[in-house]
């Protein structure tokens, strides 16, 4: 049996490659790195890759905007998994010592802003593509630099836990999707994500839309809207249900919602993460 290729959001220590792990645990499997997430999703798409991993949103810093407008645009690709993941932030450096520079990914930079307010005032962040190649990045530099990453991370690149848990919540979590070409298989445990626009020619038509859903008794577990990229006050509301969408209650409200859009496309319908 072939071994899977599985793209991921990389280097090797990101919690990317941590979500990756965990999806595929017990497989066969072996993982690309990929530097940005618009070249993992080309990867997927023709081929290159059987599935990959991407940051969707997180519980402090909301959506990560970039895969959103991929899953939209992409027309090859679809969720086929997700993986929910603790993060857990250190602060890494080749020793302890005084800091003139941190770096990290933009989001982790972000989940740790309390922490680098009180502790590095003044000591320049610099984002980087992921906070594996920060820490990369800070192995081979100068001792004052120092990174935001994960405990692997250190230990591939030599470097030490200078402070743990320096996360502004401790229930700070990332979700992630796994993408690919081929929808995935009807588990009676699903969620359905999709994204859609709406027509503007009545009033009330986001109440509309989402009663569609309360008067079949559909949860709801994420609403969110982007801009659609046109003219101001248009948007993309992107919503995820329990559910298949070829459950009878769920393919119901999604028909009725298509009648009511200018633009509509399933993102997936695939187990749900416990």
């Amino acid at each position: 049996m072939a071994v899977l290729r599985i793209g991921f959001l990389g280097p090797s220590g990101t919690f990317t490659a941590q979500a990756m792990a965990r999806f595929y645990s017990g497989q066969d499997y072996e993982g690309v790195p990929y530097a940005e997430i618009p070249e993992l999703f080309g990867a997927v798409a023709t081929g290159e890759v059987a599935a990959g991993v991407v940051p969707v949103e997180n519980s402090l810093e909301g959506s990560v905007n970039v895969t959103l407008d991929l899953l939209v645009r992409d027309p090859a690709v679809v969720i086929v998994g997700e993986v929910i993941l603790p993060v857990v932030h250190h602060l890494l450096a080749r020793r302890p010592g005084r800091f003139t520079r941190v770096l990290s990914h933009p989001h982790a930079l972000a989940q740790c802003r309390a922490f680098l307010e009180r502790e590095l005032p003044g000591v320049v962040r610099e984002a980087t593509t992921s906070t594996a190649e920060a820490a990369r990045l800070v192995a081979s530099a100068d001792e004052s630099w120092a990174a935001i990453g994960t405990e692997e991370a250190a230990e591939r690149y030599g470097l030490v836990v200078v402070a743990r848990a320096i996360q502004d919540s401790a229930e700070n979590e990332t979700r992630f999707v796994v993408i690919g070409r081929e929808p995935a298989s009807r588990t009676g445990k699903d969620k359905t994500s999709i994204a859609f626009s709406l027509r503007h020619d009545r009033p009330g038509v986001l109440y509309a839309a989402l009663g569609e859903f309360a008067r079949r008794g559909i949860n709801l577990t994420k609403i969110e809207s982007r801009p659609a990229r046109r003219s101001i006050g248009h948007y993309i509301f992107f919503i995820d249900c329990e559910g298949h969408k070829e459950d009878a209650p769920v393919a119901a409200a999604l028909a009725a919602i298509i009648k009511m859009s200018t633009f509509f496309k399933v993102l997936g319908s695939y187990p749900r993460w416990e």
